[in-house]
């Protein structure tokens, strides 16, 4: 596959440059997890509550095949193509939308700002090569990610914020969360312009994306993972996916980074791409 010779070879090669910094604690057992009569944990326990009563959403976890080496399905997994199970007619895009996705395959994804060591965006870093850990606060929720160019954190607020004006575009955009009964909703918005929502199709979205992340605990082990994209200057119409959430006991993140990144960089020159063009705004009868 293309990937595999562009993004993929520049994560492959992280992942071997990184091989000599070892995680502790990759075995170390998770306090206080229900576990079965043989020591395994039991995933299939009641999810745990906080003090408020909530669902308490705690812990390292991983999408199904995004955890990049752990079996062939990596290169099945929402990271290369975050609508692999809809249908074409759910994700249509503005034309400025398919232009760029067009470029973007046609330089054989080259172009990717994660295979340079820039964040992944939001919410392809959900997906993106390593599990995630989650942290109640009172007031915040933090969010560890470990990708493969990096230790990202994100902060979602909890305090009654609202979502702000936003003068600075980030990669992983400003986000604040509330409770629905027992699911936990963030809304993110702030993006960069031109980002990309998945690899493989390199669908790229617009300052305008506005992505609703819905976490719901299903028990000790498990957490269903809703994901609407409502992005009107690259998208007809908003879509949403849902994935399942693994919990990852006895164990704790590795420490990646983009070590000797300029040797990767060596197989890959090419000739710069023109810049992208950036969004408009869609007229209201395409909406």
């Amino acid at each position: 596959m293309k990937p595999r010779r562009t993004v993929l070879g520049a994560i492959t090669a992280f992942l071997l440059m990184g091989g000599a910094s070892q995680a502790q604690w990759v075995n170390y057992p998770t306090p206080a997890i229900p576990r079965l009569p043989d020591g395994s944990p039991n995933l299939s326990a009641p999810a745990p509550r906080t003090v408020s009563g909530k669902p308490d959403l705690s812990g390292i976890w991983a999408a199904e095949c995004s955890v990049y080496g752990r079996d062939a399905c990596f290169i099945r997994s929402l990271f290369f193509d975050l609508a692999k199970d809809l249908k074409p007619a759910d994700v249509e895009m503005t034309p400025w939308a398919s232009a760029i996705q067009t470029k973007r395959e046609n330089r054989d994804h080259v172009d990717d700002p994660y295979g340079y060591c820039l964040p992944p965006g939001v919410p392809r870093i959900d997906f993106s090569g390593g599990p995630f850990k989650i942290l109640h606060g009172p007031d915040v929720t933090a969010f560890l990610h470990e990708t493969l160019v990096g230790m990202i954190f994100r902060q979602v607020f909890t305090d009654g914020r609202l979502v702000p004006a936003v003068n600075e575009p980030t990669w992983l955009g400003y986000s604040v969360g509330r409770w629905d009964g027992d699911t936990f909703i963030v809304d993110t918005t702030g993006f960069k312009d031109a980002g990309w929502l998945d690899t493989r199709k390199a669908r790229p979205h617009s300052d305008a994306l506005h992505v609703t992340a819905q976490f719901r605990r299903r028990d000790f082990g498990h957490m269903e993972l809703t994901i609407g994209i409502n992005d009107p200057k690259a998208y007809l119409k908003p879509w949403t996916v849902t994935a399942m959430l693994n919990l990852l006991p006895d164990t704790e993140l590795i420490e990646a980074f983009c070590d000797g990144h300029d040797k990767t960089m060596e197989h890959r020159r090419i000739a710069p791409p023109f810049p992208e063009p950036p969004s408009v705004n869609v007229p209201v009868s395409v909406k």
